[in-house]
């Protein structure tokens, strides 16, 4: 039999994935699935962005392009930072397009981490399922900084002050969050970019790694705002993950992008994450490239729109959940999550007579007995195991059939 290595052995499944797979398998057979479960919009791609793309096919981009990507995707992706976002000094030979948000995140981590050398990487839980995966692939170690529903999901800098040692490597940041629907507003960041900069200017070498794919599905009156433009200092030592997977519906696109600290310092950064890309995936499918220009200086009305559509959807399902007994959970300002806390109802028994001791029972158990696919939180990390995830990332019937089936559920719970 071959032998498989230890490490893909060892390597958990995608919780979210996992779930998400078997509410198409059950939908397959027939039966009703309400499906909460993937961080997927269900709006189309903004056909100006389609349109660059056939445009672009037709034309005959279909050969290689540069392993970072084309000089003019990667300028737009750069002007947008310094413009939109606030980040300085940020050029085209800073900017890495990768295979999805997802494979820059890995290119970042195998880049920063080496296997054997006490290299930490300080993580807020609940966190995105896959970080600790890809950090642990690189050989690094997760400090998890926990959270509370009561914090918002949000650590203080004294957390990350008392975290911070001389074993620190990388400090990972996700605002908006995945998977608790909740963000930092500026001076919050500014406060924990500070304590980095304090840090480091004291002999310490971490870098921030801030995931910002969510930038653009944001509720409320706080403002957005990116961890490299929250602090004078503090760009330097940010690295910048984001791509078009969410504020544009592209998922299936597989477009992300990595934006390495300013200076030239941060252009080594880029050419180490691209010398590696050209050992896996070399570069993404060339007849994007114009696609990408076109959804950072065409989109921008069909972005509101989506996002304005989805505070109406997070309104409503905040609205639903807050009404089931024994869910706490705050109100969401970014993503397109809630992230409820569950565990008043462990210790009860269901209709059909599944004990609820955890949240994957609870999720188990909602499936089978009312057709509706969460994601149980244990695979986020720190309070996690005691909540479920909530993706609204659907129509407003299917957020109001779904949660009136959740509450039917923990009604019948004894």
């Amino acid at each position: 039999m071959m032998q498989l290595s230890d490490r893909v052995l060892n390597l958990p499944q995608s919780a979210t994935l996992a779930v998400a797979s078997r509410a198409k398998a059950m939908r397959r057979d027939g039966l009703d699935v309400l499906s909460f479960a993937a961080g997927e919009p269900d709006f189309d791609t903004p056909a100006v962005i389609k349109r660059a793309a056939i445009a672009a096919l037709e034309a005959g981009m279909t050969k290689y392009a540069p392993t970072p990507g084309d000089p003019e995707a990667r300028e737009a992706v750069a002007a947008k930072l310094r413009d939109e976002n606030g980040i300085p000094d940020v050029t085209a030979n800073h900017i890495v397009i990768s295979t999805g948000g997802k494979h820059g995140l890995y290119l970042a981590y195998q880049c920063l981490l080496d296997p054997g050398k006490n290299q930490q990487v300080i993580l807020p839980t609940p966190a995105w399922v896959s970080y600790r995966p890809q950090i642990e692939l690189a050989g690094g170690e997760v400090v998890e900084i926990p959270t509370t529903v009561e914090s918002h999901f949000k650590i203080t800098p004294d957390q990350l002050r008392g975290a911070l040692n001389e074993h620190t490597r990388v400090f990972t940041i996700n605002s908006p969050s995945n998977p608790c629907g909740t963000m930092y507003s500026p001076d919050e960041l500014g406060a924990l970019a500070q304590v980095v900069v304090e840090h480091n200017r004291s002999g310490g070498d971490v870098c921030v790694l801030s995931d910002e794919i969510y930038e653009y599905i944001t509720f409320g009156e706080t403002p957005f705002a990116s961890f490299a433009a929250c602090h004078p200092d503090v760009a330097q030592y940010t690295i910048t993950a984001n791509g078009l997977s969410k504020g544009y519906a592209m998922t299936g696109w597989r477009i992300g992008y990595i934006a390495a600290p300013s200076g030239e310092a941060g252009i080594a950064v880029a050419k180490a994450i691209a010398k590696l890309q050209a050992q896996t995936t070399t570069c993404i499918c060339a007849f994007t490239y114009p696609a990408i220009c076109a959804a950072l200086t065409e989109a921008s009305n069909d972005v509101e729109n989506m996002r304005l559509q989805f505070g109406e959807r997070a309104r409503l399902a905040f609205k639903l959940v807050s009404e089931i007994p024994g869910f706490i959970c705050p109100e969401p300002t970014g993503a397109f999550y809630l992230f409820p806390d569950v565990a008043s109802h462990f210790g009860k028994t269901s209709a059909q007579g599944q004990s609820i001791g955890s949240a994957i029972d609870f999720a188990e158990a909602l499936l089978v007995e009312k057709q509706v696919a969460v994601v149980p939180g244990d695979d986020f990390g720190g309070c996690g195991p005691n909540h479920i995830r909530i993706s609204f990332a659907c129509g407003p019937e299917q957020i109001t059939t779904g949660m009136a089936r959740v509450r039917e559920f923990v009604d019948t719970l004894t």
